[in-house]
């Protein structure tokens, strides 16, 4: 498939609205895709590049298409800025300058789908000094290669946001219709493999060997994740239920097969080298081959759990670690297991998974208790509290491991304070002493396609050192600015605090929060776990319910 082919077929569906007719039209095109285009033509259609589990990343920020564009297009780069200024859209304004300039010698190519991968792979492999110069001689020659179309979809591609509102649950429902395969074995399969655009191809060849598809070492896979509930709800739901502290800490997932280990963190982002003595402690927790879940936490002498923050300086750090290591104490909690030499667990009821976890890991696994009595579980509840942690985790003995899913199995418990997860999309320029920062920040929280949805604004609860560290995060992202209004890539995610959810028409998402407070910054929580509308139109109506 050409590329040309691609950007056309992104713009078609772009204008589609409804659900059934995106998902027959992606249906309709993979078939006709040989084994090479076929993961490539789902990973795009994304707006993703590599499989989720990869390391790869290409490294491209915004400056560097915005040189690429001008220097293609015969412009200086201020008049690339002030198009895109314009239209508020990379692509949209990388589609209007160069519409204009088809006709020209650089359009001599016309690549295909494999002709693109290809120049994103070898970007992700470019390193040292000159890395920035072959990036932008490489970037530059796909532009020169591009119509207008192609350019847009090709500048969205590379700053990760194609924004044709096609996600994880259009693929995997247009690979079942087009294979004609259950939509469940298509589902599990990518819970296993964490990537569609290998399923699509497994998936061609039946559902048996859909069936088949296991969970595999050095290849992460997402987290589980939890809802809000009650214990009172759970109890009545479930009988026996378990209880587990729930740590003010960052997850991890870790890898082990004989000598060699990795550590990832809940963005499947390798940090084995930030947190070596995790992996000496880990190490020695068991002989097998196994993939573990569970949380890392900061300690202080006394082994009193300390802030959130204290173990994101760790995680971050790439330099000087021997010095962190002693300034900060790490311990990890370990509470789930998904792997056990060769055999993949997630499918294995939880109560067992426990047991396969106490029988095989020697050290540190999280203390648990399982009872169907509401006051014991609440007086755990207060001994996690006064032991320092956040609250408590309640799990179903019944619930399978399910990665990337937030589900009901697991529900978490903590003091009353709503708070919630959303994209930093936009910002303002701060006034007198705050000038040269951000002052307020635009928030957006997602519809079911990965789609963003702008809901808030949030300028209260930040300390200057807060400010300074978020204007360092995001003013290389930065993608457009009208006035004091700046739009960026969607790469930070803030905790926010509340007072409630209402409706609101000022935002796209049609709610808005009241009374925003910045809570802080989730580092270890990628663009696609910030919160749904969904989930904020039951928030709404829980909240509802409350005030009747």
């Amino acid at each position: 498939m050409q590329f040309s082919e691609f950007s056309e077929i992104c713009g078609q569906l772009e204008k589609i609205s409804g659900r059934l007719d995106t998902i027959d039209m992606i249906a309709s095109h993979l078939p006709g895709l040989d084994d090479e285009e076929l993961p490539i033509f789902i990973r795009f259609l994304m707006g993703r590049i590599f499989p989720d589990w990869s390391q790869d990343k290409i490294g491209i920020g915004p400056n560097l298409v915005f040189e690429s564009v001008a220097y293609v297009a015969g412009n200086d780069r201020s008049k690339v800025v002030r198009e895109i200024n314009k239209q508020g859209d990379v692509g949209t304004a990388v589609e209007n300058i160069l519409s204009k300039k088809e006709q020209t010698s650089f359009f001599s190519e016309n690549p295909d789908l494999r002709d693109v991968y290809s120049d994103f792979a070898y970007l992700s492999s470019i390193e040292g000094n000159r890395s920035q110069k072959e990036k932008l001689k490489v970037i530059r020659k796909l532009f020169a290669n591009a119509g207008g179309a192609e350019g847009k979809y090709l500048s969205r591609l590379i700053l990760g946001e194609l924004r044709i509102g096609i996600g994880e649950g259009n693929i995997r429902d247009a690979i079942a219709k087009a294979f004609d395969v259950p939509t469940e074995s298509v589902e599990h399969a990518y819970q296993a493999a964490n990537d569609l655009g290998e399923i699509a191809v497994i998936a061609k060849k039946g559902v048996d060997e859909l069936r088949a598809v296991r969970i595999s070492l050095f290849r992460p896979v997402k987290m589980m994740l939890a809802k809000q509930g009650t214990i009172a709800e759970m109890v009545e739901e479930q009988g026996a239920i378990a209880a587990e502290y729930k740590y003010d800490g960052t997850r991890f997932q870790f890898h082990k097969s004989g000598d060699k280990c990795r550590i990832y963190s809940r963005k499947l982002e390798e940090v084995t080298t930030a947190i070596p003595d995790i992996v000496d402690i880990l190490v020695k927790t068991t002989g097998h081959d196994v993939i573990l879940d569970g949380e890392v936490i900061a300690v202080d002498g006394n082994g009193n759990p300390m802030p959130f923050q204290h173990v994101l300086k760790r995680f971050r750090r790439k330099h000087d670690i021997a010095s962190h290591i002693e300034n900060i104490r790490l311990v990890p909690n370990i509470f789930d297991i998904l792997y056990l030499d060769g055999e993949t667990l997630i499918d294995k009821p939880f109560e067992e998974r426990r047991k396969i976890l106490v029988e095989n890991v020697s050290l540190h696994v999280a203390p648990q208790i399982v009872s169907d009595d509401i006051i014991t579980i609440e007086a755990f509840y207060r001994e996690a509290l006064d032991a320092g942690h956040e609250g408590i985790m309640i799990k179903s003995l019944k619930s399978a491991y399910t990665p990337g899913q937030r589900v009901r199995q697991w529900i978490k418990i903590k003091p009353s304070v709503d708070t919630i997860d959303l994209a930093v999309v936009g910002a303002e320029w701060g006034e007198g002493k705050r000038a040269h920062l951000f002052g307020s920040f635009i928030l957006a929280c997602q519809d079911e396609s990965g789609r963003l949805l702008r809901i808030s604004k949030v300028a209260t609860g930040f300390s200057d050192e807060a400010l300074a560290g978020v204007y360092d995060l995001l003013k290389d992202t930065e993608i457009s600015e009208s006035g004091k209004v700046v739009s960026f890539e969607p790469e930070v995610v803030f905790e926010v605090g509340y007072a409630e959810i209402q409706k609101s028409t000022n935002y796209e998402a049609g709610y808005a929060l009241r009374f925003p407070r910045f809570i802080r910054f989730r580092d270890d929580k990628g663009i696609d776990e910030i919160e749904t509308i969904s989930s904020i139109e039951d928030r709404f109506r829980a909240q509802s319910e409350k005030i009747r």
